[in-house]
């Protein structure tokens, strides 16, 4: 790997990272959103997620953004203010050369760090055999699949529940 950096995303890479989900809007089926946001509604959403606490990774690869990784709200009831979801993106010339395993590790090791409990993999596409096999090593459980809840380039898609404890899990009750 050549000078692979992982860091805090910055206002200054949000263009980056705009590019980057735009391309899996318009060509994947890992978002089932149908119309990428622009940079203003990516800025926001930025904004929500770091606002509220939560981190947010850019990798860089010889310097340029090639993806990101974020954590956000689970579910927006307060009993689920311990569980996160997971998000990773990348440029799809970069796939498969470890860059997503690495955004994810860090993000675990991160919202670990955050006091989160749980983290949750809602993974767009059963046929997603890549960000499957990355949660998979990343020590995540296969949870369930819901089947055909997802209507996108005409078809109907699965989506794939995951879920990692983060430190104690649910062994014990958070403090303070």
């Amino acid at each position: 790997m050549h000078s692979l950096e992982i860091r805090p995303t910055t206002a200054a890479d949000l263009p980056f990272v705009t590019e980057i989900y735009e391309h899996a809007v318009r060509h994947g089926t890992a978002t089932f959103e149908l119309i990428p946001p622009d940079l203003a509604e990516m800025t926001r959403r930025f904004d929500a997620l770091t606002d509220g606490g939560f981190p947010y990774f850019v990798a860089l690869l010889e310097g340029r953004v090639v993806g990101y990784a974020y954590a956000g709200a689970y579910r927006p009831r307060p009993a689920y203010r311990f569980t996160v979801e997971n998000s990773v993106y990348l440029q799809p010339a970069i796939h498969r050369q470890g860059i997503g395993l690495r955004l994810l590790q860090r993000l675990i090791a991160e919202s670990e760090a955050r006091g989160y409990r749980q983290m949750i993999a809602v993974i767009g596409d059963s046929a997603n055999a890549g960000s499957i096999g990355v949660h998979t090593k990343c020590g995540f459980q296969m949870i369930g699949t819901h089947p055909n809840v997802g209507l996108k380039f005409g078809r109907w898609l699965d989506t794939v529940m995951m879920q990692l404890a983060l430190g104690d899990g649910g062994t014990t009750l958070p403090t303070g």
